[in-house]
């Protein structure tokens, strides 16, 4: 399931914009992978946007106990027990130039907004809709991981956001799942729901 644009039969390919939902994740570097194998082509425009959320970072550091703890994660250890990146890891970075490396001839632009969680479905669906874009791409964590998450946190969780840009979103939309370690994709779109596509 190769999704790309009707190009009107036979012209040269129409240049499609993408963008990937990029978090330091698992299920986020599975949907830059299936978009550098299956998705986009040379001269295509890939967008790797992050929505950061000022309060989960606000929290994180005010649970620091001691100054020492907080400059180790400026030096890049991170913060102990909430997740946070260091200072100097910059995983964004690190996606771009795997993009880059894959094809050289791709076009790939890093977008980082700030929003609540609970906002943050709205604002993924605000930037495709302010940069034209035609396929979005998030990855999607599996049911039993989201059932145990929603017990644990406030807010929706990945999986929830990745059902509501399918449902939501003006320009399709694809979640991805990893089946197997080689077993290949799992796709959810509007009109398909498990889609096996194998790698």
């Amino acid at each position: 399931m190769t999704l790309s644009i009707d190009n009107g039969g036979g012209k040269t390919p129409q240049r499609q914009k993408v963008m990937v939902v990029a978090e330091p994740t698992r299920e986020s570097a599975v949907a830059l992978h299936y978009v550098l194998s299956h998705v986009v082509f040379d001269n295509d425009v890939l967008y790797l946007l992050h929505v950061e959320n000022p309060t989960f970072w606000n929290s994180c550091f005010k649970k620091q106990s001691s100054s020492t703890t907080i400059t180790a994660a400026r030096e890049g250890g991170g913060c102990h027990g909430c997740g946070c990146i260091g200072g100097d890891f910059d995983f964004l970075d690190q996606m771009k130039s795997a993009c880059e490396l894959v094809n050289p001839r791709l076009k790939v632009k890093v977008a980082r907004v700030e929003t609540d969680a609970k906002d943050k479905a709205y604002m993924i669906i605000s930037q495709t809709n302010m940069l034209g874009i035609d396929l979005l791409v998030v990855g999607k964590r599996h049911s039993l991981a989201n059932a145990i998450l929603r017990q644990r946190r406030n807010g929706p969780t990945r999986g929830e956001t990745a059902e509501y840009l399918v449902e939501n979103s003006k320009c399709t939309c694809v979640a991805v799942q990893r089946k197997g370690q080689t077993g290949g994709y799992l796709l959810h779109t509007k009109n398909h729901r498990n889609f096996w596509l194998l790698a």
